[in-house]
């Protein structure tokens, strides 16, 4: 078991139904991707480097791509959603996107490519 399976463990069941939502879509785009942590947090990480980060809040939920030009590059997919500089928030209720997550880890692994 690695830091991202213990971590979704600790949260309810909806909670972590949603993040292993996100988990499967990044794992279909990044098969090699391995768990790990990065600034404190569960994060998948791809070639050594932070790919995706996840944090649960008591009112929602947040996916780190560790890039504001991965957040803008899906930016337009995600009108509603809460977006800063390298966050996107979302709840259980209102998921996100397939495409947008998909679009965030295929430009996240662009940039850790080179």
């Amino acid at each position: 078991m690695g830091p991202v399976d213990e971590y979704f463990d600790s949260l309810d069941a909806e909670r972590r139904g949603a993040f292993e939502r996100i988990r499967t879509l990044a794992m279909d785009e990044a098969p090699d991707a391995e768990q790990g942590t990065s600034y404190g947090m569960a994060a998948l990480r791809y070639h050594g480097k932070p790919l995706l980060g996840f944090r649960a809040a008591e009112r929602h939920l947040s996916i780190f791509p560790f890039s504001s030009a991965a957040v803008d590059a899906v930016r337009a997919v995600l009108p509603g959603f809460d977006l800063a500089k390298g966050t996107v928030r979302f709840t259980v209720e209102n998921s996100l996107p397939e495409d947008a997550v998909r679009g965030l880890v295929r430009r996240r692994m662009a940039e850790i490519a080179g």
